[in-house]
């Protein structure tokens, strides 16, 4: 029989496993609870109203013991987003917090409300690795999101690999703030802990405040993406309790997007503090790290997690060899999703042999750190004969004293094939473009200046914090 997902369920233990704000559960709680819940549910895939509660949690744990598809749905989703991906995944009921409204598009499905007692349950045997576990829906870039199908076995290979990078026990005590209808909230931020025997601490939503608070009583280790580190180093100079606190930590995790530089800079002034960066997707979850014990390079996202096979590719499909040039990352291994669900030709498609295309630009230096230039399709800029990335522009605006936020496009331009655009949030009084311009050239290459600035109030993201490119564009 497999091993357990979750050994720490079956123990039986008082320790401590989730809290939310005044509400916790203990592992035999959560064991009781979950167990009993997992008994009465359905076959089929069960959808998960996922806001950021301790009942949710509960209804994710309940339905991988069932070993039922939990389909996770964002409180926020809109109308034809919320109807596509029910047509889609068709799930027999909907599991959500006791009091919350749900939207007429959940009208016509059966509802469960998630209890947080129960009475003591045996635990189910442990499902097949290959068993679906979630369906995570993408952001679709063009068209509707696909469901990417996620099985039992990616899930702890991706935990385990996490294990080594980062010394992860079960005595590490998480704090997070992060949603949970996504790869890193949900998998990593809850079913991380849970699977380690540790123990998490989730703010409900983001503060400084909250952050500060469970740092400095227990908590080990902080997972956030760049906009909460942003708020950090914004604050972490003159907030002293803050500092003190983050000195406190294990590890400070940050993804999900890149985090740029000066913010690096600024946590690791006040702290002494390095945060990690970790690279994955839906489809893969996570690819590569930089390793606790390991040397920290601002600006990489690390070198492959245990297990994972990772090539750059260039445009003829050839395997980039040479050092610092520019290729997409396709990766294989254990970690990777099953399929896209109902969709065999954007499966096939993903692919090259058994190596999945993700679609992300990245340099590796001599070291095999990994350095992510941006997306294939938005942020490779070929601007006279040059592939540029535009991460290393933005992170270089940045370094301005006039650039509170900062992205780079490119656009067409008859002479250059693309020029190079930059959108900037000013810090106070805006810089000139022939400034920023100069300033780029002199830290990277004349070729890598923007040509065009454009300034706006803030830069358009997603609930993760990543810019959405395309809507700078439209």
């Amino acid at each position: 029989m497999p091993d357990p997902l979750f050994p720490t369920l079956a123990s039986g233990s008082g320790k401590e496993a989730l809290r939310f704000g005044e509400q916790a559960l203990a592992y035999r709680e959560l064991a009781a609870v979950a167990g009993g819940l997992a008994a009465g549910l359905p076959r089929g895939r069960v959808a998960v109203w996922a806001t950021p509660t301790l009942h949710t949690s509960v209804a994710v744990v309940a339905a991988l013991l069932a070993g039922v598809p939990a389909v996770p749905l964002n409180p926020k989703i809109g109308e034809r987003e919320l109807a596509h991906i029910l047509a889609d995944s068709e799930p027999e009921l909907v599991l959500a917090e006791p009091g919350v409204e749900l939207p007429e598009g959940l009208a016509a499905l059966p509802r469960h409300d998630i209890p947080l007692t129960g009475e003591a349950t045996p635990i189910p045997d442990e499902p097949d690795p290959e068993t679906p576990a979630l369906i995570v829906y993408t952001s679709g870039t063009t068209g509707p999101p696909k469901g990417v199908v996620l099985p039992r076995r990616s899930i702890a290979t991706t935990l385990d690999a996490l294990e080594d990078a980062w010394g992860w026990t079960g005595e590490d005590v998480l704090v997070h703030g992060l949603p949970l209808f996504h790869v890193h909230g949900l998998i990593l931020g809850i079913l991380g802990p849970l699977r380690r025997g540790g123990s998490v601490r989730h703010l409900g939503r983001f503060s400084t405040e909250g952050v500060t608070r469970e740092l400095a009583t227990g908590a080990t280790m902080l997972f956030g993406v760049p906009t909460m580190y942003h708020r950090i180093a914004g604050e972490v100079a003159t907030d002293t309790a803050l500092a003190e606190a983050l000195k406190n930590a294990r590890l400070l995790v940050s993804g999900s997007a890149a985090l740029p530089v000066h913010d690096h800079q600024r946590i690791t002034a006040a702290t002494g503090q390095q945060v990690v960066e970790r690279y994955g997707m839906t489809e893969t979850l996570m690819n590569t790290s930089v390793r606790a014990d390991g040397e920290r390079k601002p600006g990489t996202v690390g070198v492959p997690l245990r297990g994972v096979e990772l090539r750059l590719v260039g445009e003829a499909g050839e395997t980039i060899e040479d050092l610092d040039s520019v290729g997409e990352i396709q990766v294989r291994g254990p970690n990777l999703f099953t399929e896209y669900l109902n969709r065999p030709d954007a499966t096939a498609a993903a692919f090259d042999g058994g190596w999945f295309r993700t679609g992300d630009m990245a340099t590796r230096d001599s070291d095999g750190y990994v350095q992510i230039v941006g997306r294939k399709a938005t942020d490779l800029i070929k601007s006279g004969g040059y592939k540029i990335g535009a991460g290393e522009i933005e992170n270089a605006l940045l370094e301005h004293p006039g650039v509170a936020e900062a992205a780079v496009t490119g656009e067409p331009d008859d002479d250059l094939g693309e020029r190079i655009v930059a959108w900037i949030v000013p810090d106070g009084e805006p810089p000139g473009a022939e400034e920023l311009a100069d300033h780029v050239a002199k830290l990277l290459a004349p070729h890598k200046r923007p040509r065009v600035v454009r300034y706006l109030d803030a830069l358009p993201r997603n609930d993760m914090g990543k810019v959405m490119k395309r809507a700078l564009g439209d």
